[in-house]
């Protein structure tokens, strides 16, 4: 893969690259932090010319106000007049309101029907076909180049 292989060529150069700086840079003098006991860092103070702003102090000894709740009224829904309908009369109502459908097919064929409207086709005229010339763009990066197999 010739991914694969730019990474480890570049990695190992680096790697290289960095053993040869660490051979070459002198070394620094290391500073005998245990050898002098006379200062003291455990204590560390920093100062500072800014001053953070005053302190937010919230006062909760006052009750909370609540609003007063709202006055509405509920308004009584209407009431439903309750009929006590048999059963007898309720299938009564569902076959008076039913239609059959050879009445409808009946009432359908009785309409005059209008005449059809006849749609018109147009044909498009053939045009002599050309060929039609497009610029390519050469490909650039990871799309559809061939960089990495110039093999």
């Amino acid at each position: 893969m010739p991914v694969a292989r730019y990474f480890l060529f570049v990695g190992a150069a680096l790697l290289a690259l960095l053993f040869a700086l660490d051979a070459f840079t002198p070394q620094e003098v290391a500073v005998a932090s245990n050898s002098v006991p006379s200062i003291d860092k455990t204590v560390v103070r920093i100062r500072s010319d800014q001053k953070l702003p005053e302190r937010v102090v919230y006062d909760m000894s006052l009750p909370t106000i609540v609003p007063p709740a709202a006055k509405t009224q509920i308004a009584a829904a209407p009431a439903v007049p309750v009929v006590d309908i048999n059963a007898q009369a309720r299938v009564r109502d569902t076959f008076a309101q039913f239609v059959p459908a050879e009445a409808k097919k009946l009432e359908r064929q009785l309409e005059p029907q209008a005449p059809r409207k006849r749609r018109v086709v147009r044909v498009a005229k053939t045009r002599s076909a050309q060929p039609i010339r497009v610029a390519q763009q050469q490909h650039f990066g990871f799309f559809g180049s061939n960089t990495w197999n110039n093999r």
